[in-house]
C-alpha cells in the first residue's frame, strides 16, 4: 500500500466526525456502563441490545448493584438478548469486582482479563473509550474493514491473519485517539464497509483500499469454511400437577448452553427411540418422575449457533412420586400467571404462547 497510514487515519477521524452514530454508551465515559454495552453487542446487532442496555442499567446503575442482585433476577432482565453465558459472566465479574477491586473497574489490561468472560477485544474496547488507553479493539466490523483495507488473504479470527490484523491496526492507531479511531472503524463497517454489497463510493478509505482496488471487496474477509449445522429432535414436558392447575418447571445448570435459565423439562431423542419414550426417560433421568404421556402441545423449530433442533412439546400427567433435581439445578410447580417470574429461552416461549393459547391442559 503506497498510502502512508497517518492519511489513513485522518480520513477516518474526518469522516467519523461527521458520521457517528449517536448511541447510549457513547455519552458516557463510565467504564462500568461501557463494559455492560461492549458485552451487549457480542454477537448481537446495535438496535437489539439499545433497549435492553437502558432497562439494565436503570435497574443496575452501578456495578454493586448488579452484583447484589440475585442470577435470576439477571437472565430475567437479559430474556430475549441470546447467549446467556454473557449475562452469567457479567454477573460474577461484578462480584469479583466488588470484592476484589474496591467496586472500580480496573484500569490495566491484565487485571481486566482477568475477570470472567472478559477477553482481548472487551478489555481493549473499554480501556480505549473509557479511560484514552492506545489499545486497538478488532471487533467483527473492525476486522471486515481491516481486511478489505489490506486485502488480507488469511483468516484475520486466528493465527497468523490475526496477528497481522492486529499489527496493521497498530500501524494507524492515532496517540491519544484509540476510543475515536476504535469507534470510528465499527461505525464505518456497521454503516458503509458492509458485509454485502459495501458503499464504496461513501468510504473516506475507498482510496487506498487494496480490496476495492481488486474490485473484490466481498472477497475479504476470508472466512473459513462452514460446517453443517447438526439438527436434533428434542421432547419437552408440560407436566401438569394431580390438581391440574400447575405445571413444572425447571432450572438448567449454571454452567453450559443456556445454563441458569428455567425451561420444560425434556431432552433428545435418541436413534430408534419414540417421542413419548424419549420424553419418558428424560422425565425419569432429570426428575425420577414418572409420566403419562399426553396430547401434543406444539411443535418449536429454533436454530442455535452450532445446531438446529425440533422440539415437539406434550401435556403429561404426573403418575407418582416427588420430583428430584436429579439433572437439574432446580424445580418449581408454578401456574401459567407466574411464568413472568422466571427466565426462559426463546424455545421455552413458544411452548408457553401455545399454553397460553390452549388456555390449559388438554386431556390425556
Amino acid at each position: 500500500m503506497n498510502e502512508k497510514p497517518a492519511n489513513l487515519t485522518s480520513r477516518l477521524l474526518t469522516w467519523y466526525a461527521a458520521h457517528q452514530r449517536d448511541l447510549p454508551w457513547r455519552r458516557t465515559r463510565d467504564p462500568y456502563h461501557i463494559w455492560v454495552a461492549e458485552v451487549m453487542l457480542q454477537q448481537t446487532q446495535v438496535a437489539t441490545v439499545i433497549p435492553y442496555y437502558e432497562r439494565f442499567l436503570a435497574r443496575f446503575p452501578i456495578v454493586e448493584a448488579l452484583a447484589a442482585a440475585s442470577l435470576d433476577e439477571v437472565l430475567k432482565l437479559w430474556e430475549g438478548l441470546g447467549y446467556y453465558a454473557r449475562a452469567r459472566h457479567l454477573h460474577a465479574a461484578a462480584r469479583r469486582v466488588v470484592e476484589r477491586f474496591d467496586a472500580k473497574l480496573p484500569g490495566t489490561l491484565d487485571e481486566l482479563l482477568s475477570l470472567p468472560g472478559i477477553g482481548r477485544y472487551t478489555a481493549s474496547a473499554v480501556l480505549s473509550i473509557a479511560a484514552g488507553q492506545d489499545l486497538v479493539a478488532p471487533d467483527g466490523n473492525v476486522r471486515r474493514v481491516l481486511s478489505r483495507v489490506f486485502a488480507i488473504g488469511e483468516d484475520v479470527t486466528r493465527g497468523a491473519g490475526q496477528r497481522r490484523l492486529l499489527r496493521l491496526a497498530a500501524s494507524l492507531l492515532p496517540p491519544g485517539r484509540a476510543g475515536d479511531f476504535n469507534q470510528a472503524l465499527m461505525d464505518l463497517g456497521a454503516q458503509v464497509c458492509t458485509p454485502r454489497a459495501p458503499l464504496c463510493d461513501q468510504c473516506p478509505l475507498a482510496q487506498g483500499c487494496q480490496a476495492h482496488e481488486l474490485g473484490q471487496e466481498e472477497r475479504f474477509p476470508v472466512r473459513r469454511p462452514r460446517r453443517p449445522s447438526p439438527h436434533y429432535v428434542v421432547t419437552a414436558g408440560v407436566v401438569w400437577n394431580h390438581g391440574g392447575d400447575r405445571f413444572l418447571v425447571t432450572q438448567r445448570p449454571p454452567e453450559g448452553l443456556l445454563g441458569g435459565l428455567w425451561e420444560f423439562p425434556g431432552g433428545k431423542q435418541e436413534p430408534g427411540e419414540t417421542l413419548e419414550a424419549c420424553l419418558q426417560r428424560e422425565l425419569a433421568e432429570e426428575l425420577g418422575i414418572e409420566v403419562t404421556v399426553g396430547a401434543p402441545l406444539t411443535v418449536v423449530r429454533h436454530a442455535y449457533t452450532h445446531f438446529r433442533i425440533t422440539l415437539h412439546a406434550f401435556h403429561c400427567r404426573l403418575l407418582s412420586s416427588q420430583p428430584r433435581a436429579l439433572g437439574c439445578a432446580d424445580w418449581r410447580w408454578i401456574t401459567l400467571d407466574q411464568v413472568e417470574c422466571f427466565a426462559f429461552s426463546a424455545a421455552d416461549h413458544q411452548i408457553i404462547a401455545a399454553l397460553r393459547a390452549a388456555a390449559g391442559p388438554a386431556a390425556s
